[in-house]
């Protein structure tokens, strides 16, 4: 019985069929692991671009409230100003814009301007140089007082019955207050100045007052 003769040509190609297949077998596999790195790669780089979105939208947001948050400060703060100014004798308009190189932390510039408008919401008191003001106010606050008492006077006299007995002791309440009068002028002025009546202002008002007061007294009886 005659038994197959086994090439060597044939065994060859056996085995480097074999060598064929596991290299197939190793590229297809070294394939498959590179596809999942890089599907792997894809989806850490989409969850990374999500989040740095959802990042950029939070800070967005976060931008958007500051500025509303600060454009409502800085009317507030206009409006004040702009009520203090105009208190003053002058007008203000609408707030300025927002700079384009403007740099720093508008918190922070919107808290030295809040403390500055507090320190001169406090009112101080008027300077030494307007004592001559303030004696003006009281002399003209009494000669007022006098004209008026004058005038009452004169109604008095020119009338008959009730009023020429009622009107010369009117007259003299008013003269007597003129003192007082010069007050209101006074507490104007302290105003524009932005300033506080205080009782050394007052009495200088009331002081100045009375002396015109006196002397017109003494010099017309």
């Amino acid at each position: 019985m005659n038994e197959p003769v086994v090439s060597e040509t044939y065994a060859a190609q056996i085995r480097r069929l074999a060598e064929l297949t596991a290299r197939v077998a190793a590229q297809r596999a070294e394939a498959h692991t590179w596809y999942a790195q890089q599907c792997a790669a894809a989806d850490r780089a989409v969850a990374e671009a999500a989040e740095q979105v959802r990042r950029a939208e939070a800070d967005a947001a976060e931008a958007r409230e500051l500025v509303d948050r600060v454009d409502a400060e800085v009317a507030h703060l206009w409006e004040e100003l702009r009520t203090r100014v105009r208190s003053g004798g002058r007008r203000l308009g609408d707030p300025p814009g927002p700079a384009r190189d403007a740099a720093g932390d508008p918190v922070s510039r919107l808290r030295g301007v809040r403390d500055l408008l507090d320190r001169i919401r406090q009112r101080g008191e008027l300077p030494g140089s307007a004592n001559p003001l303030l004696v003006g106010c009281g002399v003209g606050g009494s000669l007022v007082a006098y004209a008026l008492g004058a005038g009452a006077r004169a109604l008095g006299h020119g009338s008959g019955g009730d009023l020429a007995v009622g009107m010369p002791v009117l007259a003299l309440v008013i003269t007597l207050l003129g003192p007082l009068v010069g007050l209101a002028p006074a507490r104007l002025l302290a105003d524009r100045r932005h300033a506080m009546l205080t009782p050394r202002a007052i009495t200088v008002v009331v002081a100045a007052g009375l002396v015109a007061t006196v002397l017109l007294l003494v010099l017309t009886r």
